[in-house]
């Protein structure tokens, strides 16, 4: 209680805890979307190259296949030659074996001539019939030779797909737990912001000039300059004194490796400027203004790196209305702290 109060009397020491809470989050956010970012490229990498290992294995098991079958048709081809060759060859036999038996003597010459012959028909169907059957047995060779390596690629085309599976489950789970985190530090952010409007809008008083919309300081342009202008009014220096004196603050406590900028941007209504105006257009008119902003802080200590002006003119209204009121509500100047 005694630290919150000293804070609240303090008045200017809510710059460094809000930008070193604000730091901190960025930070986190972006290593957590460096990290998810990087292993989400390596699973990919991952997953396109287990899925062309998975198309080549699929490949090769279709390639196999078509030889497995083409083997088992031969197979099929010479065992039906050999069932034929062995037919021919006891066909053949049992016509030699009855013109020997047909002869209790001598056998005729003619009888003989015809068993000469068997004889070596039956010869060739022999030696057909053994070559047939060594190649039936080198079929069943590379069959089986087939079967095991189209085993092999199944098992490893099921380890890939496992892994495969393995990694998607990981991507998500990734996905989430990014998710989780990230919503977590939003709702941080969202809190310490707040915090940061509250003390702000105390140091600043609580003006209908000066607001808060989004995440930036809105303070009337009539706060700052007479109308048509761009030279700084003494009520407008008073109150850029105390964001300087802030900004010279916060300065010190921000690490050297966060590369913040204080933005000014200038903003008109739309109606268009009078023929005495210094300046052509509204465009002009803004861009001079956020300068004007911008050289009076470096007048304070800031650093002209740490700054930056642009102009808006009457193209970015915050109401689209054409009263009075909704004229002077976009004519304004704008402060938002920011990365450059």
């Amino acid at each position: 209680m005694a630290l919150s109060r000293v804070r609240r009397d303090s008045g200017m020491n809510y710059w460094p805890g809000f930008v070193d809470a604000l730091s901190t989050l960025v930070l986190s956010v972006i290593f957590l979307l460096t990290v998810f970012m990087v292993a989400q490229f390596l699973l990919m990498q991952d997953i396109a190259g287990k899925d062309t290992a998975l198309a080549r294995l699929n490949a090769q098991i279709s390639r196999l296949s078509q030889l497995l079958s083409l083997e088992t048709g031969n197979k099929t081809d010479l065992e039906s030659q050999v069932a034929q060759l062995r037919a021919s060859l006891s066909a053949a036999q049992d016509e030699r074996d009855k013109l020997r038996g047909g002869a209790a003597g001598p056998a005729p010459a003619d009888n003989q001539g015809q068993v000469d012959t068997l004889n070596s028909q039956i010869d060739v169907q022999k030696e057909a019939t053994a070559r047939a059957l060594a190649q039936i047995t080198n079929l069943n060779e590379q069959i089986r030779a087939l079967r095991s390596q189209i085993a092999a690629l199944q098992e490893a085309l099921g380890t890939s797909e496992k892994s495969n599976k393995d990694s998607q489950l990981q991507i998500a789970d990734l996905g989430q737990r990014l998710n989780l985190a990230l919503a977590q530090r939003v709702q941080e952010l969202t809190r310490y912001r707040s915090d940061f409007f509250g003390k702000l809008r105390e140091i600043l008083g609580n003006r209908p000039d000066i607001r808060v919309v989004g995440d930036r300081f809105v303070f009337q342009s009539e706060l700052f300059f007479d109308s048509g202008t761009a030279s700084l009014r003494p009520e407008g220096t008073a109150e850029l004194d105390k964001v300087a004196t802030a900004v010279l603050d916060l300065q010190k406590q921000i690490p050297p490796e966060i590369n913040w900028v204080l933005r000014v941007d200038g903003h008109t209504d739309v109606r268009p400027l009078g023929a005495a105006s210094q300046f052509k257009t509204n465009w002009d008119l803004s861009a001079a203004r956020a300068i004007s902003v911008v050289q009076y802080l470096i007048t304070r200590g800031i650093p002209p790196q740490r700054l930056v002006a642009a102009g808006f003119g009457e193209f970015q209204p915050i109401d689209p209305g054409t009263t009075d009121e909704a004229y002077n509500r976009n004519r304004r100047i704008e402060l938002k702290l920011t990365e450059r």
